[in-house]
């Protein structure tokens, strides 16, 4: 890269293919780095060109297991010690975000602690995605760029969905919001699914909330991890008299068995972004990237320009 660009992308192990495809948006190769593994499963960072003054990007999303975001805090440390100018974390999944309240006695804010690591390391901003609660921007003393898939999913919507006779619906009470954010903007029903939960990942009982009947459903959330709601969700709206059922999720966690519940399921479709590497194979399955969206936030942090006014909906 030339002298005179003020910024720098680096990528971690596991998102590099995304910080790769942010590159080619930018018009900018990715920057050199170096990490030295050892026998104990302990690792280290080196930058291999000098980063000192400049504004340096590190994309690595922190999804399972541990290493990527221990990974990520060492690129921070590394950077700061070579006297980066500023040091912006790119997490475009943004991991612990489901432990973001203490829901019951005696249990970890896993969010927070993340938040507080992150900014002990040394990072001058954060850019993510559709994080799963909006409160977490409020774990940082730093500034929060918080983007929305919203972008890249309207314009798929609109060119190739049956937008006619679409519906849109929530698998759960808690994903309303973003699911009437849709529905206000296409101006078409919503309808919720009602879910209750003995314990984590595994779903006790669900009821629908409206009218699904000869309709094309329009499923939407922001993390699909064993797809155990989702594909029931999916399952109950055919059973109602849907005529098809698509997800639309933004982070695809997709722990196993999730692709095989996918395939089995009544679902037509389900549409992910590229924020986690996808590595199964399924025909349900289309991959929307979210590369231009970074590539271009980036782009704003550099000239300080507004980001909020690249979100039709949040």
């Amino acid at each position: 890269m030339s002298a005179h660009t003020p910024f720098l992308v680096f990528s971690g192990t596991k998102t590099r293919y995304l910080a790769e495809k942010i590159c080619n948006s930018l018009r900018c190769p990715l920057g050199k780095m170096n990490i030295q593994y050892f026998a104990d499963g302990e690792f280290s960072v080196s930058y291999e060109e000098s980063i000192r003054g400049r504004d340096v990007f590190l994309v690595q999303s922190t999804f399972p297991n541990s290493d990527n975001l221990m990974e990520l805090l060492l690129m921070i440390d590394a950077a700061k010690r070579a006297s980066a100018h500023s040091i912006i974390a790119v997490i475009p999944y943004f991991g612990w975000a489901r432990q973001d309240r203490k829901d019951k006695p005696r249990v970890s804010i896993g969010a927070k602690l993340i938040a507080d690591l992150l900014s002990v390391a040394g990072i001058n901003r954060l850019i993510t995605m559709d994080l799963h609660a909006d409160q977490i921007q409020g774990f940082f003393n730093v500034p929060v760029d918080h983007l929305y898939a919203s972008s890249v999913f309207l314009e798929y919507i609109k060119t190739q969905l049956p937008l006619s006779n679409l519906i849109m619906a929530t698998p759960d009470v808690g994903g309303t919001k973003r699911a009437s954010s849709y529905s206000k903007y296409l101006e078409i029903p919503m309808v919720i699914c009602h879910k209750t939960r003995q314990q984590a990942n595994e779903v006790a009982d669900m009821r629908i909330i409206g009218d699904v009947a000869d309709k094309d459903v329009l499923l939407v959330d922001d993390i699909v991890d064993t797809a155990g709601t989702i594909t029931k969700a999916a399952d109950l709206m055919m059973e109602n008299g849907a005529r098809s059922v698509r997800a639309m999720v933004s982070h695809a966690v997709m722990s196993d068995p999730a692709t095989t519940r996918v395939d089995r399921s009544a679902l037509k479709e389900m549409i992910f972004t590229d924020s986690i590497p996808y590595t199964k194979k399924s025909e349900k399955v289309t991959v929307l990237s979210v590369a231009e969206i970074f590539a271009e936030a980036i782009r704003r942090v550099c000239n300080d320009e507004s980001i909020s006014s690249l979100y039709t909906i949040k």
